[in-house]
């Protein structure tokens, strides 16, 4: 049992190794990072939203969310806002939005390929499973 459990773990965790790689590659292409894009893309899914929620959104600490800010606006893809009271606001720029979309068609391609193996159904039993196994987190 033990066994199987590690070989199911590793399994996971070397096609995610593997998806990361090949949507870095693309993206540095793009001129961009996976963890650039994909801060991009919690912006644009929350327009607005604190760094604390960006964090949380992006699986990162503060701290490391407020770095990567920082560099995305010195990029001229991100700007801060004043929200209520303390509250800083992030949106995208019109090059954030370009870089975006960018990514989403590197996105698309790189997940094709690496979900290729599997058929439709496949993708959407495992997407189903995966769903089940981390529903208690978000909780």
């Amino acid at each position: 049992m033990h066994s199987e459990l590690q070989t199911l773990g590793r399994a996971v965790k070397q096609a995610q190794y593997r998806q990361h790689r090949a949507l870095e590659s693309g993206l540095t292409a793009i001129g961009t990072t996976l963890a650039q894009w994909d801060a991009l893309r919690a912006i644009s899914n929350a327009s607005g939203a604190s760094a604390r929620e960006l964090a949380a959104a992006t699986f990162q600490s503060e701290q490391a969310f407020g770095t990567l800010a920082s560099r995305l606006v010195a990029q001229g893809l991100v700007e801060r806002r004043p929200g209520r009271g303390r509250r800083i606001e992030h949106h995208l720029t019109p090059d954030g939005e370009r870089i975006l979309s960018e990514g989403h068609l590197v996105a698309t391609g790189v997940l094709t390929s690496c979900f290729s193996a599997l058929s439709a159904a496949e993708r959407t039993t495992l997407l189903a499973l995966l769903q089940r196994l981390t529903l208690g987190e978000e909780a």
